[in-house]
């Protein structure tokens, strides 16, 4: 098998978290436009990831963080977001890595990145990064790869506290696998 000395797996991931993160900046300066709202999974264990002891101890390997209605002081920076969100009616602060982030949704395009985290030494591992792109005819991926508000909030309770929750995009966009591209 060839050795991929290039690394396309690693330099599409860091592409698709530069994607992310010029959202982000975008929403910092301006808000979010139209409907458009963001579903952030992240691992919680990873390096440089900031949250109080309360919600370590509840999320302590992976949580969902929603970038919809009651969110402020949004910062974005080259290397993470922090960002103030209410959790059950209590406000927190969360800086997350752009290398921690698992998956980005966002429900209003039916779009939708799933990053891989890579192994270091792990040289034959492909990694895959997974897009979703508004319009393309297919299967919906299995809701198991994004996340999906098991409750969604009734429309009087902004979606800030459902951060907790799972939430899946509802829509017929498909994931299309980098793998799909490459010779075999």
């Amino acid at each position: 098998m060839t050795v991929d000395h290039i690394r396309y797996d690693i330099l599409t991931q860091d592409a698709l978290r530069g994607v992310v993160r010029t959202v982000l900046e975008d929403a910092a300066r301006n808000g979010l436009p139209g409907e458009h709202h963001f579903y952030v999974a992240f691992d919680t264990r990873a390096e440089g990831v900031k949250l109080s002891q309360r919600m370590r101890a509840q999320y302590p390997e992976e949580m969902t963080v929603v970038l919809q209605h009651q969110f402020w002081d949004l910062v974005v920076n080259d290397e993470q977001f922090e960002v103030g969100l209410s959790f059950g009616g209590v406000p927190e602060r969360v800086v997350v890595p752009f290398a921690s982030i698992k998956s980005f949704v966002d429900p209003s395009v039916q779009f939708g990145v799933q990053f891989e985290t890579l192994v270091a030494g792990e040289d034959s591992k492909v990694a895959s990064a997974d897009a979703a792109a508004p319009g393309e005819a297919g299967a919906t991926p299995p809701a198991a790869t994004l996340p999906t508000p098991a409750n969604p909030p009734p429309a009087d309770q902004p979606a800030a506290d459902t951060k907790d929750s799972p939430a899946t995009p509802t829509g017929g966009g498909q994931v299309v696998s980098l793998d799909r591209f490459r010779k075999k």
